[in-house]
């Protein structure tokens, strides 16, 4: 019963897989950020360039 116990406390392959989660789950939240960020500024600058073509219209 102890060899048991003593090798799952030196078992790390679960530890490794929450890590690389982890490390997935916050790759996940920089390109949901930057692409809302990026998203907004051509929302502006469609909006800009729409105004400005109307504007020149008339």
């Amino acid at each position: 019963m102890t060899k048991i116990f003593a090798r799952f406390l030196k078992d790390e392959s679960g530890a490794t897989a929450i890590e690389y989660g982890l490390i997935a789950a916050l790759i996940s939240v920089a390109l949901i950020a930057g692409a809302t960020a990026l998203g907004e500024s051509l929302n502006e600058q469609f909006n800009f360039l729409s105004t400005t073509m109307d504007e020149t219209q008339n």
